[in-house]
């Protein structure tokens, strides 16, 4: 059994900053991604970025250059540093883990409020 638990969400103001972290426990095999999703109210999730546990890393176009995503195998964990919020960043924000055997796991996700 895989649990993935986030923290560091809350209420900032526009171009601020946060830093959510994700650290996942139970078996996790050393081969695998990690993601960071999000979901506004009334939309669909969103994939805000991802590294592998390579290293290697990807973002949404909405978010390059403000969000850095970055991980510590050691410790299963990876963060979302985020930058420059805007309004618009306002939503619940999930962790999820994708083992090389294709098994995902969720977590129940934080939610970060970017007021104006």
């Amino acid at each position: 059994q895989v649990q993935l638990v986030e923290s560091g969400g809350g209420l900032v103001q526009a171009g601020g900053s946060l830093r959510l972290s994700c650290t996942a426990s139970g078996t996790i095999f050393s081969i695998n991604t990690m993601e960071w999703y999000r979901q506004a109210p009334g939309k669909q999730r969103d994939l805000v970025a991802t590294i592998t546990s390579g290293g290697s890393t990807n973002y949404a176009d909405s978010v390059k250059g403000r969000f850095t995503i970055s991980r510590d195998n050691a410790k299963n964990t990876v963060y979302l540093q985020m930058n420059s919020l805007k309004p618009e960043d306002t939503a619940f924000y999930y962790c999820n883990l994708q083992q090389f055997n294709g098994m995902k796991y969720w977590g129940r996700g934080t939610l970060v409020t970017v007021s104006s």
